[in-house]
């Protein structure tokens, strides 16, 4: 099968942005690229894009092709988006736990079947695999990050971000943001740069952020060796890997990272700073990678930034939020805000509930 025969990327060039919110905030520049904006609604497009392209290029018949993926969550709308996109059907397997939102977001994305079944995503991808693929000569399985080809796909982001950022007269980057789970962003990202093979890319720092209750990579990189978490406790719960890729954990050693944990209230906060400063919902995986922008987090972890500096956030979306998610994060993590309103030319300072106060 020849590459002429499939149809476009099933991910498109997101835009980058520099926000003046959120430069003031951090004191240094921010650029945003907006991976929100992906069809799936996150980056994951980029990556599980690549691998089933992939997938139909090496097929010996890529007309029966059916892609069957186990995450309820980004990885598996990214999946079925992609699958629609190539013309080809996607079905996904879901603990009986998962969201109904996500179930109907699932279908409404254009899933050939989801299935719900088991009581944790151990129990449905056994039954994918056992029940399901078996069963079907044309089934391919479709993994959530730990792939090559995934991680080959997040990369594009990177070059997308160079070409960027000198079609506005910018040099480069002197850091890159984002947050981490299975670990496959951060690949693409580090892969990515090791290929521009310019000053910049050389010397730019990458900070890798993850949630209290799911810090697989911090802690692996502190005991220098993969550490498998006994569970995870965060509401970023698309940060929920429990052990990260093996591959992200040998990059972030070879690249020297920055790595650090943030609260839950820190994430939820980042959420909805951001919705007040650039109209944006994203779910606590992406509000990470927003909070440390506010109140001199970014420079406390990357101390040689400057008022010049240019960081990258991504921005990397997510499905699993509403206004009314965002609202009850206010409320129930509303207390930061008494220590995190300081930089009162940040609009989200003059949103904020009086004194830190609950939302009723």
């Amino acid at each position: 099968m020849g590459s002429a025969s499939l149809p476009s990327n099933p991910w498109i060039e997101t835009p980058l942005i520099e926000s003046s919110a959120l430069s003031k905030a951090a004191g240094c520049r921010i650029f945003l690229k907006l991976e929100n904006l992906q069809p799936s609604g996150s980056f994951k497009s980029r990556g599980i894009g690549a691998l089933l392209q992939h997938s139909l290029l090496n097929h010996h018949n890529p007309n029966v092709v059916h892609f069957y993926c186990s995450s309820g969550g980004n990885a598996g709308l990214a999946c079925v988006s992609a699958a629609r996109t190539l013309n080809r059907p996607a079905t996904v397997v879901v603990p009986l736990t998962t969201k109904s939102l996500m179930v109907a977001k699932l279908r409404s994305a254009g899933a050939y079947e989801v299935v719900q079944v088991g009581e944790n995503w151990k129990a449905a991808d056994t039954y994918l695999q056992e029940r399901l693929l078996q069963n079907d000569e044309g089934g391919v399985y479709v993994p959530p990050f730990d792939h090559p080809e995934i991680w080959e796909g997040h990369s594009t982001l990177v070059s997308e971000v160079a070409r960027q950022l000198q079609d506005q007269n910018e040099e480069g980057a002197d850091a890159m943001v984002c947050s981490v789970g299975g670990g496959g962003l951060l690949c693409g990202v580090l892969l990515g740069l090791e290929r521009q093979h310019c000053d910049w890319s050389k010397a730019c720092k990458v900070l890798a952020l993850e949630t209290e209750g799911a810090e697989s990579l911090h802690k692996s990189l502190q005991q220098g060796q993969l550490v498998t978490l006994p569970g995870i406790n965060t509401i970023a719960t698309s940060l929920g890997a429990t052990r990260v890729a093996q591959k992200a954990f040998d990059l972030a050693q070879k690249h020297g990272i920055t790595s650090a944990v943030l609260s839950d209230a820190e994430a939820a906060m980042g959420c909805w700073r951001f919705a007040d400063d650039e109209r944006i919902m994203v779910e606590p995986a992406c509000g990470i990678n927003l909070a440390v922008c506010y109140d001199g987090r970014l420079k406390q972890l990357l101390l040689e930034l400057t008022p010049k500096s240019k960081v990258v956030i991504v921005v990397c979306g997510g499905s699993n939020v509403t206004l009314q998610t965002l609202m009850a994060y206010r409320n129930d993590y509303g207390w930061i805000e008494r220590s995190t309103t300081n930089d009162t030319e940040v609009p989200s300072t003059l949103s904020a509930p009086p004194n830190g106060c609950h939302v009723r």
